[in-house]
């Protein structure tokens, strides 16, 4: 028996499908449960391609301080004016989600922006399409979309083995969990 549990009622992202739609990006303050913070030496083209290229807001700004970027409610990236940045990006990377619909306009605008700035889209079998994009201020950064899952397929089948259903499959909701 597996102690997960589907609790998908708490995130802001769509169940997986060619026709999911993604959330508006999030203007509310809260509690941060998670963020990154991104030194930059050009605050200016750093907000510009995080904005245009990737598809962030700017919640708001300190000048001087920091420029705080949001997409979807608990995707926040704080970016930070730094003397220097990293001559390459690491292997660490950090991901967002996003929707399959989202996948090639995103790729076209941020080689928009920076034209060799993306990697991929390729497609994960744990069944996401993730795009890898490298910032200005060389974040590895990856933008990952749940593509859907065919019960019959081996996707389904190795997740399922270590206890993870789809919504709307299997163990019911997080009611006895809330």
């Amino acid at each position: 028996m597996s102690d997960y549990y589907n609790a998908f009622e708490m995130s802001p992202v769509p169940a997986p499908g060619p026709d999911a739609v993604p959330p508006e990006p999030f203007r509310g303050i809260y509690g941060m449960p998670a963020f990154a913070t991104i030194p930059t030496n050009d605050l200016a083209a750093s907000v510009d391609f995080w904005v245009r290229g990737l598809g962030f807001i700017e919640l708001f700004s300190i000048p001087g301080g920091i420029v705080h970027l949001r997409r979807w409610a608990f995707q926040d990236v704080l970016l930070v004016p730094a003397g220097d940045v990293p001559e390459q990006a690491p292997a660490m990377s950090l991901s967002f989600a996003c929707v399959l619909s989202q996948v090639d306009s995103l790729v076209e605008a941020c080689r928009a922006v920076r034209p060799d700035s993306v990697d991929g889209p390729r497609d994960t079998p744990w069944s996401t399409r993730d795009v890898t994009v490298i910032t200005p201020e060389n974040a590895r950064i990856v933008f990952t979309a749940a593509r859907p899952i065919d019960p019959a397929s081996e996707e389904a089948r190795n997740l399922a083995a270590v206890g993870i259903t789809p919504p709307g499959v299997g163990r019911g909701d997080n009611a006895e969990h809330a």
